[in-house]
Protein backbone atom coordinates (compact mmCIF):
# COMPACT_ATOMS: atom_id res chain seq x y z
CA UNK A 1 0.00 0.00 0.00
CA UNK A 2 1.29 3.47 -0.91
CA UNK A 3 2.69 5.57 1.92
CA UNK A 4 0.85 8.92 1.92
CA UNK A 5 2.36 10.30 5.10
CA UNK A 6 3.27 13.94 4.65
CA UNK A 7 6.20 16.00 5.88
CA UNK A 8 5.55 19.58 4.81
CA UNK A 9 8.30 22.00 5.93
CA UNK A 10 8.87 19.73 8.93
CA UNK A 11 5.18 19.56 9.82
CA UNK A 12 4.19 15.90 9.84
CA UNK A 13 0.71 14.51 9.20
CA UNK A 14 -0.64 11.04 8.39
CA UNK A 15 -1.87 12.21 4.99
CA UNK A 16 -1.57 15.32 2.79
CA UNK A 17 -5.20 16.41 3.27
CA UNK A 18 -5.57 19.49 5.47
CA UNK A 19 -8.65 21.57 6.11
CA UNK A 20 -8.10 25.17 5.03
CA UNK A 21 -8.55 28.15 7.29
CA UNK A 22 -12.30 28.76 7.07
CA UNK A 23 -15.57 28.16 8.96
CA UNK A 24 -14.86 24.38 9.28
CA UNK A 25 -11.81 25.13 11.45
CA UNK A 26 -13.34 27.85 13.63
CA UNK A 27 -13.29 26.00 16.96
CA UNK A 28 -12.19 22.88 18.79
CA UNK A 29 -15.49 21.05 18.28
CA UNK A 30 -15.19 21.22 14.49
CA UNK A 31 -11.49 20.44 14.41
CA UNK A 32 -11.80 17.39 16.63
CA UNK A 33 -14.62 16.04 14.49
CA UNK A 34 -12.41 16.57 11.45
CA UNK A 35 -9.51 14.68 13.01
CA UNK A 36 -11.80 11.82 14.00
CA UNK A 37 -12.98 11.64 10.37
CA UNK A 38 -9.38 11.26 9.20
CA UNK A 39 -8.08 14.70 8.15
CA UNK A 40 -4.31 14.90 8.35
CA UNK A 41 -4.21 18.50 9.48
CA UNK A 42 -6.04 21.78 9.79
CA UNK A 43 -5.26 25.45 9.42
CA UNK A 44 -7.22 27.11 12.23
CA UNK A 45 -9.59 29.85 11.11
CA UNK A 46 -7.73 33.14 10.97
CA UNK A 47 -7.05 34.79 14.33
CA UNK A 48 -6.85 38.55 14.75
CA UNK A 49 -6.47 41.02 17.57
CA UNK A 50 -8.91 41.51 20.42
CA UNK A 51 -11.59 42.75 20.40
CA UNK A 52 -12.56 40.32 17.64
CA UNK A 53 -14.20 41.37 14.38
CA UNK A 54 -17.98 41.42 14.01
CA UNK A 55 -19.55 39.28 11.29
CA UNK A 56 -22.92 39.92 9.66
CA UNK A 57 -25.96 38.26 11.22
CA UNK A 58 -27.48 37.14 7.97
CA UNK A 59 -26.62 35.22 4.78
CA UNK A 60 -22.88 34.87 4.30
CA UNK A 61 -22.73 32.61 1.25
CA UNK A 62 -23.63 32.79 -2.41
CA UNK A 63 -23.43 29.88 -4.82
CA UNK A 64 -23.28 28.77 -8.45
CA UNK A 65 -24.88 25.40 -9.20
CA UNK A 66 -24.73 22.99 -12.11
CA UNK A 67 -27.83 21.67 -13.85
CA UNK A 68 -28.11 18.88 -11.27
CA UNK A 69 -27.90 21.37 -8.36
CA UNK A 70 -24.34 20.27 -7.71
CA UNK A 71 -22.35 23.10 -6.13
CA UNK A 72 -19.77 24.44 -8.58
CA UNK A 73 -18.76 27.72 -6.99
CA UNK A 74 -19.13 29.22 -3.54
CA UNK A 75 -18.98 32.87 -2.49
CA UNK A 76 -18.21 33.81 1.11
CA UNK A 77 -18.51 37.22 2.81
CA UNK A 78 -17.64 35.95 6.29
CA UNK A 79 -14.63 37.61 7.91
CA UNK A 80 -11.92 36.11 10.12
CA UNK A 81 -12.85 34.59 13.48
CA UNK A 82 -15.30 36.59 15.57
CA UNK A 83 -14.39 34.58 18.67
CA UNK A 84 -12.14 35.93 21.44
CA UNK A 85 -8.44 35.51 20.72
CA UNK A 86 -7.66 33.85 24.04
CA UNK A 87 -10.54 31.40 23.74
CA UNK A 88 -9.13 30.32 20.39
CA UNK A 89 -5.61 30.01 21.78
CA UNK A 90 -6.75 27.81 24.69
CA UNK A 91 -8.64 25.53 22.29
CA UNK A 92 -5.69 25.30 19.91
CA UNK A 93 -3.41 24.21 22.75
CA UNK A 94 -5.92 21.63 23.96
CA UNK A 95 -6.49 20.17 20.48
CA UNK A 96 -2.78 19.90 19.71
CA UNK A 97 -2.20 18.10 23.00
CA UNK A 98 -5.03 15.66 22.26
CA UNK A 99 -4.01 15.07 18.63
CA UNK A 100 -0.18 15.24 18.56
CA UNK A 101 0.07 13.26 15.30
CA UNK A 102 -2.00 15.76 13.32
CA UNK A 103 -0.80 19.00 11.75
CA UNK A 104 -2.21 22.11 13.39
CA UNK A 105 -1.28 25.41 11.77
CA UNK A 106 -2.70 28.76 12.90
CA UNK A 107 -3.77 31.37 10.37
CA UNK A 108 -3.04 34.95 11.39
CA UNK A 109 -4.09 38.41 10.26
CA UNK A 110 -3.24 41.56 12.18
CA UNK A 111 -2.56 45.15 11.09
CA UNK A 112 0.48 45.71 8.91
CA UNK A 113 2.56 46.96 11.83
CA UNK A 114 5.60 45.16 13.24
CA UNK A 115 4.46 45.51 16.85
CA UNK A 116 1.13 43.87 16.08
CA UNK A 117 2.94 40.80 14.72
CA UNK A 118 5.47 40.78 17.55
CA UNK A 119 2.58 40.74 20.01
CA UNK A 120 0.58 37.86 18.57
CA UNK A 121 3.40 35.51 17.55
CA UNK A 122 4.51 34.48 21.07
CA UNK A 123 0.89 33.88 22.04
CA UNK A 124 0.57 31.37 19.21
CA UNK A 125 3.96 29.80 19.98
CA UNK A 126 2.77 29.07 23.51
CA UNK A 127 0.01 26.82 22.13
CA UNK A 128 2.67 24.52 20.63
CA UNK A 129 0.97 24.73 17.24
CA UNK A 130 3.06 23.37 14.37
CA UNK A 131 3.27 26.58 12.38
CA UNK A 132 1.57 29.75 11.23
CA UNK A 133 -0.06 30.77 7.97
CA UNK A 134 -0.03 34.47 7.11
CA UNK A 135 -3.41 35.38 5.60
CA UNK A 136 -2.52 37.76 2.78
CA UNK A 137 -5.40 36.58 0.65
CA UNK A 138 -8.82 37.46 2.07
CA UNK A 139 -10.38 39.81 -0.55
CA UNK A 140 -13.38 41.18 1.36
CA UNK A 141 -13.98 43.13 4.55
CA UNK A 142 -10.49 42.81 5.99
CA UNK A 143 -8.86 44.19 2.84
CA UNK A 144 -10.86 47.39 3.40
CA UNK A 145 -8.97 47.67 6.70
CA UNK A 146 -5.55 47.34 5.10
CA UNK A 147 -5.14 43.61 5.76
CA UNK A 148 -5.66 40.39 3.81
CA UNK A 149 -5.34 40.88 0.06
CA UNK A 150 -4.48 44.56 0.59
CA UNK A 151 -1.13 43.24 1.83
CA UNK A 152 -0.93 40.31 -0.58
CA UNK A 153 -1.28 42.56 -3.62
CA UNK A 154 1.86 44.53 -2.71
CA UNK A 155 4.98 42.35 -2.94
CA UNK A 156 7.00 44.78 -0.83
CA UNK A 157 4.49 44.45 2.01
CA UNK A 158 4.53 40.66 1.67
CA UNK A 159 8.30 40.53 2.01
CA UNK A 160 8.28 42.98 4.92
CA UNK A 161 5.71 41.11 7.03
CA UNK A 162 7.23 37.70 6.28
CA UNK A 163 10.59 39.03 7.42
CA UNK A 164 9.05 40.35 10.66
CA UNK A 165 7.54 36.95 11.37
CA UNK A 166 10.69 34.98 10.57
CA UNK A 167 12.65 37.24 12.92
CA UNK A 168 10.17 36.82 15.76
CA UNK A 169 9.09 33.18 15.76
CA UNK A 170 10.64 29.72 15.73
CA UNK A 171 7.54 28.30 13.99
CA UNK A 172 7.49 27.50 10.27
CA UNK A 173 5.90 30.36 8.31
CA UNK A 174 3.52 29.61 5.44
CA UNK A 175 2.50 32.63 3.38
CA UNK A 176 -1.00 32.47 1.91
CA UNK A 177 -1.22 34.30 -1.41
CA UNK A 178 -4.10 36.13 -3.05
CA UNK A 179 -5.11 35.22 -6.61
CA UNK A 180 -6.45 38.76 -7.07
CA UNK A 181 -3.26 39.89 -8.75
CA UNK A 182 -1.86 40.00 -12.27
CA UNK A 183 1.25 37.86 -11.75
CA UNK A 184 1.26 35.39 -8.86
CA UNK A 185 5.01 34.98 -9.16
CA UNK A 186 5.65 38.50 -7.81
CA UNK A 187 4.25 37.99 -4.29
CA UNK A 188 5.65 34.45 -4.21
CA UNK A 189 9.13 35.79 -4.96
CA UNK A 190 8.65 38.45 -2.31
CA UNK A 191 7.63 35.89 0.30
CA UNK A 192 10.63 33.77 -0.66
CA UNK A 193 12.92 36.78 -0.31
CA UNK A 194 11.46 37.47 3.12
CA UNK A 195 12.38 33.95 4.21
CA UNK A 196 9.04 32.17 4.15
CA UNK A 197 9.20 28.43 4.65
CA UNK A 198 6.35 27.83 2.18
CA UNK A 199 3.50 29.46 0.31
CA UNK A 200 -0.13 28.37 0.16
CA UNK A 201 -2.51 29.25 -2.65
CA UNK A 202 -4.95 30.18 -3.82
CA UNK A 203 -7.08 32.14 -1.44
CA UNK A 204 -10.52 33.15 -2.67
CA UNK A 205 -11.24 35.19 -5.81
CA UNK A 206 -13.05 38.52 -5.60
CA UNK A 207 -16.57 37.96 -6.88
CA UNK A 208 -20.28 38.59 -6.96
CA UNK A 209 -22.09 35.33 -7.70
CA UNK A 210 -25.44 36.74 -8.72
CA UNK A 211 -28.10 39.45 -8.46
CA UNK A 212 -31.64 39.06 -7.11
CA UNK A 213 -33.69 40.39 -10.03
CA UNK A 214 -36.69 41.12 -7.82
CA UNK A 215 -34.94 43.58 -5.52
CA UNK A 216 -31.77 44.14 -7.61
CA UNK A 217 -29.38 43.29 -4.77
CA UNK A 218 -26.19 41.25 -5.13
CA UNK A 219 -26.32 37.85 -3.46
CA UNK A 220 -26.01 37.14 -0.60
CA UNK A 221 -27.97 40.21 0.49
CA UNK A 222 -27.98 41.86 3.91
CA UNK A 223 -30.99 44.12 4.38
CA UNK A 224 -31.22 44.76 0.64
CA UNK A 225 -27.50 45.36 0.07
CA UNK A 226 -24.74 43.03 -1.06
CA UNK A 227 -20.97 43.12 -1.37
CA UNK A 228 -18.16 41.34 -3.16
CA UNK A 229 -16.90 38.19 -1.48
CA UNK A 230 -14.40 35.40 -1.90
CA UNK A 231 -15.13 32.79 -4.60
CA UNK A 232 -14.02 29.19 -4.10
CA UNK A 233 -15.06 25.63 -4.90
CA UNK A 234 -14.59 23.37 -7.95
CA UNK A 235 -14.93 26.27 -10.40
CA UNK A 236 -11.66 27.87 -9.23
CA UNK A 237 -9.49 24.75 -9.55
CA UNK A 238 -8.14 25.57 -13.04
CA UNK A 239 -7.03 29.00 -11.83
CA UNK A 240 -5.41 27.50 -8.76
CA UNK A 241 -3.60 24.79 -10.72
CA UNK A 242 -2.11 27.36 -13.07
CA UNK A 243 -0.90 29.58 -10.24
CA UNK A 244 0.64 26.66 -8.38
CA UNK A 245 2.42 25.60 -11.57
CA UNK A 246 3.68 29.13 -12.23
CA UNK A 247 5.40 29.21 -8.84
CA UNK A 248 6.69 25.64 -9.13
CA UNK A 249 8.40 26.31 -12.46
CA UNK A 250 9.60 29.85 -11.82
CA UNK A 251 13.43 29.82 -11.56
CA UNK A 252 13.28 32.26 -8.63
CA UNK A 253 10.88 30.14 -6.54
CA UNK A 254 11.58 26.64 -7.83
CA UNK A 255 11.81 24.29 -4.86
CA UNK A 256 9.78 26.54 -2.55
CA UNK A 257 7.26 24.27 -0.76
CA UNK A 258 3.65 24.88 -1.86
CA UNK A 259 0.39 24.02 -0.13
CA UNK A 260 -2.21 23.73 -2.90
CA UNK A 261 -5.67 25.18 -2.38
CA UNK A 262 -8.62 25.72 -4.69
CA UNK A 263 -11.51 23.42 -5.52
CA UNK A 264 -10.06 20.14 -4.23
CA UNK A 265 -13.07 17.80 -4.07
CA UNK A 266 -11.71 14.36 -5.02
CA UNK A 267 -8.49 12.39 -4.75
CA UNK A 268 -7.89 13.16 -8.44
CA UNK A 269 -7.97 16.89 -7.76
CA UNK A 270 -5.41 16.40 -5.01
CA UNK A 271 -3.17 14.28 -7.25
CA UNK A 272 -3.22 17.01 -9.89
CA UNK A 273 -2.10 19.63 -7.37
CA UNK A 274 0.66 17.32 -6.14
CA UNK A 275 1.82 16.62 -9.69
CA UNK A 276 2.09 20.36 -10.35
CA UNK A 277 4.34 20.88 -7.36
CA UNK A 278 2.17 21.12 -4.25
CA UNK A 279 3.49 19.26 -1.21
CA UNK A 280 0.02 18.91 0.28
CA UNK A 281 -3.49 20.22 -0.31
CA UNK A 282 -6.00 22.23 1.70
CA UNK A 283 -9.75 21.74 1.40
CA UNK A 284 -12.74 23.84 2.42
CA UNK A 285 -15.76 23.90 0.08
CA UNK A 286 -15.89 20.12 -0.34
CA UNK A 287 -16.03 19.66 3.42
CA UNK A 288 -18.73 22.33 3.75
CA UNK A 289 -20.74 20.64 1.00
CA UNK A 290 -20.35 16.95 1.85
CA UNK A 291 -19.10 16.85 5.44
CA UNK A 292 -15.81 15.86 7.00
CA UNK A 293 -15.98 12.18 6.03
CA UNK A 294 -15.32 13.05 2.40
CA UNK A 295 -11.64 12.86 3.30
CA UNK A 296 -11.95 9.09 3.59
CA UNK A 297 -12.74 8.82 -0.12
CA UNK A 298 -9.83 11.14 -0.88
CA UNK A 299 -7.41 9.03 1.17
CA UNK A 300 -8.48 5.69 -0.29
CA UNK A 301 -8.68 7.05 -3.83
CA UNK A 302 -5.18 8.52 -3.68
CA UNK A 303 -3.73 5.32 -2.22
CA UNK A 304 -5.43 3.14 -4.81
CA UNK A 305 -4.24 5.31 -7.70
CA UNK A 306 -0.70 5.40 -6.36
CA UNK A 307 -0.68 1.62 -5.96
CA UNK A 308 -2.02 1.12 -9.48
CA UNK A 309 0.67 3.40 -10.91
CA UNK A 310 3.50 2.09 -8.77
CA UNK A 311 4.06 5.27 -6.77
CA UNK A 312 5.40 4.28 -3.36
CA UNK A 313 5.23 7.67 -1.64
CA UNK A 314 4.09 11.25 -2.18
CA UNK A 315 7.60 12.16 -3.30
CA UNK A 316 7.06 9.98 -6.36
CA UNK A 317 4.18 12.24 -7.40
CA UNK A 318 5.04 15.74 -6.19
CA UNK A 319 6.22 17.91 -9.08
CA UNK A 320 6.11 15.18 -11.73
CA UNK A 321 4.06 17.31 -14.15
CA UNK A 322 6.09 20.50 -13.71
CA UNK A 323 8.63 19.74 -16.50
CA UNK A 324 5.71 19.32 -18.90
CA UNK A 325 4.31 22.80 -18.22
CA UNK A 326 5.66 25.25 -20.77
CA UNK A 327 4.89 28.55 -22.47
CA UNK A 328 2.69 28.50 -25.58
CA UNK A 329 5.57 29.55 -27.79
CA UNK A 330 7.36 26.26 -27.10
CA UNK A 331 4.49 23.94 -28.06
CA UNK A 332 5.28 21.62 -30.98
CA UNK A 333 3.57 23.05 -34.07
CA UNK A 334 4.34 19.88 -36.02
CA UNK A 335 2.14 17.78 -33.74
CA UNK A 336 -1.15 17.08 -35.58
CA UNK A 337 -4.29 15.33 -34.31
CA UNK A 338 -7.69 14.52 -35.81
CA UNK A 339 -10.95 13.66 -34.10
CA UNK A 340 -12.32 10.12 -34.44
CA UNK A 341 -15.94 9.24 -33.61
CA UNK A 342 -16.73 5.73 -32.40
CA UNK A 343 -19.95 4.93 -34.25
CA UNK A 344 -20.78 2.09 -31.83
CA UNK A 345 -20.80 4.53 -28.90
CA UNK A 346 -22.40 7.46 -30.73
CA UNK A 347 -25.99 8.18 -29.56
CA UNK A 348 -26.57 10.56 -32.49
CA UNK A 349 -27.40 13.52 -30.29
CA UNK A 350 -25.68 15.88 -32.74
CA UNK A 351 -23.95 18.06 -30.17
CA UNK A 352 -20.55 17.56 -31.77
CA UNK A 353 -21.90 18.61 -35.16
CA UNK A 354 -23.71 21.74 -34.04
CA UNK A 355 -20.81 22.91 -31.89
CA UNK A 356 -18.39 22.46 -34.77
CA UNK A 357 -20.79 23.80 -37.42
CA UNK A 358 -21.86 26.93 -35.54
CA UNK A 359 -18.76 27.86 -33.59
CA UNK A 360 -15.74 26.06 -34.97
CA UNK A 361 -14.51 24.57 -38.27
CA UNK A 362 -17.45 22.82 -39.96
CA UNK A 363 -15.59 19.52 -39.72
CA UNK A 364 -18.36 17.10 -38.64
CA UNK A 365 -21.19 15.85 -40.85
CA UNK A 366 -24.81 15.62 -39.80
CA UNK A 367 -25.82 13.23 -42.58
CA UNK A 368 -24.09 10.65 -44.72
CA UNK A 369 -25.90 9.21 -47.74
CA UNK A 370 -29.16 10.70 -46.53
CA UNK A 371 -28.93 9.16 -43.06
CA UNK A 372 -28.26 10.87 -39.71
CA UNK A 373 -24.60 10.15 -39.10
CA UNK A 374 -21.77 12.12 -37.55
CA UNK A 375 -18.35 11.70 -39.11
CA UNK A 376 -15.23 13.83 -39.04
CA UNK A 377 -14.28 15.63 -42.26
CA UNK A 378 -10.50 15.35 -42.06
CA UNK A 379 -9.98 18.04 -44.70
CA UNK A 380 -11.52 20.57 -42.27
CA UNK A 381 -10.56 19.21 -38.82
CA UNK A 382 -7.92 21.31 -37.03
CA UNK A 383 -7.78 18.95 -34.04
CA UNK A 384 -9.20 21.49 -31.59
CA UNK A 385 -11.10 18.80 -29.53
CA UNK A 386 -14.20 20.96 -28.97
CA UNK A 387 -16.27 17.94 -30.04
CA UNK A 388 -14.66 15.78 -27.34
CA UNK A 389 -15.59 18.27 -24.66
CA UNK A 390 -19.24 18.72 -25.67
CA UNK A 391 -19.94 15.02 -26.32
CA UNK A 392 -22.08 13.55 -23.49
CA UNK A 393 -20.66 10.03 -23.99
CA UNK A 394 -17.24 9.50 -22.46
CA UNK A 395 -14.81 7.90 -24.89
CA UNK A 396 -17.07 8.29 -27.91
CA UNK A 397 -14.76 10.84 -29.54
CA UNK A 398 -10.99 10.72 -29.24
CA UNK A 399 -8.14 12.73 -30.63
CA UNK A 400 -5.75 10.61 -32.69
CA UNK A 401 -2.23 11.90 -33.49
CA UNK A 402 -1.16 11.62 -37.13
CA UNK A 403 2.05 9.64 -37.52
CA UNK A 404 5.13 11.29 -38.97
CA UNK A 405 5.16 10.83 -42.74
CA UNK A 406 1.38 10.67 -43.07
CA UNK A 407 -0.63 13.25 -45.00
CA UNK A 408 -2.57 15.99 -43.22
CA UNK A 409 -5.58 16.28 -45.53
CA UNK A 410 -6.40 19.76 -44.24
CA UNK A 411 -3.08 21.33 -45.18
CA UNK A 412 -2.04 18.90 -47.90
CA UNK A 413 1.35 18.58 -46.22
CA UNK A 414 3.22 15.56 -44.90
CA UNK A 415 3.41 15.49 -41.09
CA UNK A 416 6.95 16.10 -39.90
CA UNK A 417 8.46 14.15 -37.05
CA UNK A 418 10.70 17.08 -36.12
CA UNK A 419 9.97 19.39 -33.22
CA UNK A 420 9.26 22.98 -34.26
CA UNK A 421 7.75 25.85 -32.31
CA UNK A 422 6.67 29.45 -32.76
CA UNK A 423 10.10 30.89 -31.95
CA UNK A 424 11.43 29.58 -35.27
CA UNK A 425 8.26 29.72 -37.36
CA UNK A 426 8.54 31.75 -40.59
CA UNK A 427 5.35 33.67 -39.73
CA UNK A 428 6.90 34.94 -36.51
CA UNK A 429 8.39 38.41 -37.12
CA UNK A 430 10.63 37.88 -34.07
CA UNK A 431 11.76 34.37 -34.96
CA UNK A 432 15.14 33.14 -33.82
CA UNK A 433 17.52 30.92 -35.74
CA UNK A 434 17.01 27.22 -35.08
CA UNK A 435 19.80 25.59 -33.14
Amino acid sequence: MADIRSNFVGIKSPNPFWLASAPPTDKAYNVERAFKAGWGGVVWKTLGENPPVVNVNGPRYGAIWGADRRLLGFNNIELITDRDLYVNLREIKQVKKTWPDRALVVSLMVPCQEEAWKTILPLVEETEADGIELNFGCPHGMSERGMGSAVGQVPEYVEMVVRWCKQNTRMPVITKLTPNITDIRKPARAAHAGGTDAVSLINTINSITGVDLDNFAPQPAIDGKGTHGGYCGPAVKPIALNMVAEIARDPETRGLPISGIGGVTTWRDAAEFLALGAGNVQVCTAAMTYGFKIVQEMIEGLKNWMDAKGHASLDDVIGRAVPNVTDWQYLNLNYVTKARIDQDLCIKCGRCHIACEDTSHQAITSQVNGERRFEVIEEECVGCNLCVNVCPVEGCIEMVPLAAGSLDKRTGKVVSGDYANWTTHPNNPMKVAAE
